[in-house]
């Protein structure tokens, strides 16, 4: 009788070991498998959901992951609903992303000259957000560069014009937060 018992003790601490040695390798696979998921991967995951951002600018921005591409992210906000393409280096935080990327719509393959492009062919009115704060650059999109774009001042819920016009700034894209459609 006492071996039995000796015997049943043993394969216990057996399998215990083996159910620990199991999950240690399962708790490995899932850390080596989350590493490799990117941003991109768990915002693609996100499309069609509500996200919450935080800016460069401090702007927290709280709407509805329309799209995204190669670094950017279309956004319609909450308030308003007014899209803002917003450049993936201008976003400091994302809260309530899901943790884990599910397969979503793939990521838009055009970058962010591209998005812009668009919106400058549509003789669309925006306002871009800087960095550093202040006030938006209200106006057209006169044209885009490789890696910054022109707008030309005018008043909002006035047609650009020459005399409309009250200078053309140049942006670098690494200063812009955010574009919004004032459509």
């Amino acid at each position: 009788m006492r071996w039995e018992g000796l015997f049943a003790d043993l394969e216990g601490q057996l399998a215990a070991e083996e159910r620990r040695e199991l999950d240690d390798e399962v708790a490995e696979r899932t850390r080596r498998e989350r590493a490799l998921v990117t941003l991109c991967a768990r915002l693609e995951a996100a499309v069609g959901g509500d996200v919450r951002l935080g800016l460069l600018d401090g702007r927290r921005v709280n709407g509805d992951l329309e799209d995204l591409g190669d670094g950017w992210l279309l956004v319609r906000g909450r308030v308003g609903g007014r899209e803002l393409l917003v450049p993936t280096a201008s976003v400091v935080t994302v809260t309530a992303l899901a943790s884990h990327a599910e397969p979503g719509r793939p990521a838009r393959r055009f970058g962010l000259g591209y998005a812009l492009r668009a919106l400058s062919r549509d003789r669309a009115t925006v306002a871009v957000s800087l960095v550093g704060g202040g006030a938006a650059v209200v106006g057209t999109i006169d044209a885009v560069g490789a890696d910054h774009l022109d707008v030309a001042e005018h008043a909002e819920g006035v047609p650009r014009r020459r005399e409309n016009v009250t200078a053309v700034t140049t942006l670098p894209f690494g200063a812009v937060v955010a574009v919004e459609a004032r459509r």
